[in-house]
């Protein structure tokens, strides 16, 4: 009689760009046993990503508000998984993350020492910035052996699925037309010290528009203002912020020619459905979290005083974005 396949469940990031970044330890994860069961825990909204992920058998849901412990929640979603998994692999370096694998029984518990986790884990890593230096590769490391994961040699891309039929339906909705596309992302969830200014963006959106090209602006409903600056006064270009789902977001920005985007979650997204991404930094660092793709052109200015991972310019000039020029992201698409 075969064994039966492993089940493990790993506890998600709960920003999107890291659990893009997360399917890189899915899919290392079924590489080395192809027959092991994975579920995801995550937030509500990550749902529609995880969906898109081959490796994700089941997404699993834990809804609680930014601040809030929520106890009752983390215990009845414990009853849930009681039974049904092997191996829990937390992502998140807080305790609470690790509550539920606990609570649930899962028998191995791996995750990184950190906020006392030393009874809610059972298998502690020691997080060495300076060898895991970028997130992704902290990721992975925690699905193989200590001595391979430090660090891990191999790192696969995330590679989200698309589909053709909700494409369809969308630009049917949208209105969108047939020319080739570009999608511009202004967001960056962290703070302004990640933005491209939005003036820069609408010169550039008008140069492509005059190429030839269609443009469309992504992002939630608070970048909708954004958008509109962008978009404004612009026949060609699509304010589409608020309008989209996160999985109609990953088939918008499959179907483009290129993406200009600053350093946020929609970037990550971008990489994984293969579309050429021009990825702008200020006080972040691509050395980091790059976008995982080998169609990215990073656009970064390396000033002296950056990366600072400022949430605003400490100097108050942002010139590591100010000083990137339209032109010279332009020249490069």
């Amino acid at each position: 009689m075969n064994a039966r396949a492993e089940r493990i469940l790993v506890v998600g990031p709960s920003w999107v760009g890291d659990m893009v970044m997360a399917q890189s330890l899915l899919k290392t994860l079924k590489a080395r046993s192809p027959e092991v069961r994975i579920d995801v825990m995550g937030p509500k909204w990550s749902v529609p990503i995880l969906e898109r992920m081959p490796e994700v058998d089941t997404a699993w849901t834990l809804e609680i508000g930014h601040g809030q412990f929520g106890f009752k929640t983390r215990w009845r979603l414990a009853r849930a998984l009681r039974g049904q998994f092997d191996h829990a692999i937390v992502l998140p370096r807080s305790w609470k993350s690790a509550l539920v694998p606990f609570l649930a029984g899962i028998p191995h518990r791996t995750g990184f020492t950190g906020e006392q986790r030393y009874g809610v884990l059972n298998e502690r890593r020691t997080l060495d910035k300076s060898v895991l230096d970028q997130t992704v590769k902290r990721f992975v490391s925690l699905g193989l052996p200590v001595d391979e994961a430090y660090p891990p040699v191999e790192i696969p891309a995330p590679e989200l699925m698309l589909d053709a039929d909700n494409l369809a339906r969308l630009e049917t909705r949208l209105g969108l037309g047939s020319a080739p596309r570009i999608a511009m992302m202004p967001g960056a969830e962290y703070g302004p010290a990640k933005q491209w200014p939005l003036e820069y963006y609408h010169a550039l959106a008008a140069k492509l528009i005059a190429r030839g090209y269609e443009v469309m602006v992504l992002g939630g409903p608070k970048d909708a203002p954004a958008g509109e600056t962008i978009a404004a006064s612009l026949d060609g270009a699509f304010n589409l912020c608020g309008e989209t789902s996160l999985a109609d977001a990953v088939d918008l920005l499959g179907s483009c020619e290129q993406v200009v985007t600053n350093d946020s979650g929609l970037m990550h997204v971008a990489a994984a459905t293969g579309t050429r991404i021009h990825a702008i930094y200020g006080s972040s660092s691509p050395k980091y979290t790059p976008p995982l793709t080998d169609r990215a052109v990073i656009h970064t200015l390396d000033l002296s005083c950056s990366p600072c991972f400022e949430r605003h310019c400490p100097l108050g000039h942002t010139d590591c974005l100010n000083k990137l020029s339209v032109e010279r992201i332009e020249a490069m698409m």
